[in-house]
């Protein structure tokens, strides 16, 4: 989910909302109680903290994770809106008391496993929680808060937030722990990502080719997706006049789904066509409050 649909969804509640929190919490109990929790293992943001001082102080587990998301609600209710707040707070406490009153089996002992499906589950819950709009862990709502006063991403906060967790877990417990928390994160991460933004991952496209023109009229008429075109040359930096070529560039911003088509199109007209494509998840407006996501983008070329 891009930044501007998180923000929609922070602002608005519904339904489906109820129903992305819910769902959440319950994947991220299985992850916890299902996993995690009983073999004494970590994760990152909040949780790994709470879990880090629970298995230090071995105070109950549920009320940890509910306190120390406290700062991070007051700081989502000033860098995001009241709403969201109401919201986190609500499916924090939800989570707490499902942690603290439902029991869920331990589902393997193999470490491995738990690492790999610990970390799925919690991030599913996490992820969910984000579609709702609300967050389950407050680290999201500190970078989300640091990410808009610096160059710096919402995710390389988050990993600079979690790197120095497993730093205090090397220096508390042991190298292990803090390696078998790594994976855990990572595993979790991926899932978020993934529950987030789903398919809707969009690619950056740039088309090179001598039949501009033609390309550019197919793919607007069969394809219906806007086309930017940037004017380059061919050759040599410096060289002679004649030497040079004038080339018209296309740049397309299509979903991943679309993608195969829109190079098989590209082939079918033009097999000498060069073709660059990358992953984009935003694009930023200089005039705009937010960054906007890439479907509102396409949306309005």
């Amino acid at each position: 989910m891009a930044k501007r649909k998180f923000y929609a969804a922070a602002n608005r509640f519904t339904l489906r909302d109820f129903f992305f929190i819910c769902a959440g919490i319950a994947a991220a109990c299985i992850g916890l109680k299902g996993f995690l929790l009983p073999s004494h293992f970590l994760d990152g943001g909040v949780t790994g903290i709470s879990l880090i001082v629970q298995r230090l102080t071995n105070l109950n587990f549920a009320a940890l994770l509910l306190v120390f998301n406290v700062p991070f609600i007051f700081l989502g209710r000033s860098s995001v809106s009241n709403l969201f707040a109401l919201k986190s707070s609500v499916a924090i406490a939800l989570f707490a008391l499902v942690l603290w009153l439902v029991p869920v089996p331990v589902m393997t002992r193999d470490p491995v496993l738990i690492a790999v499906f610990g970390g799925f589950f919690a991030g599913c819950g996490i992820g969910l929680a984000i579609r709702g709009g609300a967050v389950l862990d407050g680290t999201e709502v500190l970078a989300l808060y640091l990410a808009k006063r610096s160059s710096l991403t919402v995710g390389e906060y988050i990993m600079g937030i979690n790197i120095i967790i497993f730093t205090v877990a090397i220096i508390a417990f042991d190298i292990e722990t803090a390696l078998y928390a790594v994976l855990t994160y990572f595993c979790a991460s991926k899932t978020v990502d993934f529950v987030v933004y789903g398919v809707e991952e969009y690619m950056a496209v740039q088309i090179f080719s001598e039949r501009s023109a033609a390309l550019h009229k197919v793919l607007k008429t069969e394809l219906k997706v806007s086309i930017k075109i940037l004017h380059g040359q061919r050759g040599a930096p410096g060289a002679a006049a004649e030497r040079v070529s004038q080339i018209s560039i296309l740049q397309i911003v299509v979903s991943r789904l679309d993608l195969t088509r829109l190079l098989n199109t590209v082939q079918a007209l033009d097999p000498e066509a060069t073709i660059m494509y990358h992953p984009v998840t935003d694009i930023h407006r200089a005039s705009a409050v937010h960054t906007l996501s890439l479907a509102d983008q396409v949306k309005q070329t």
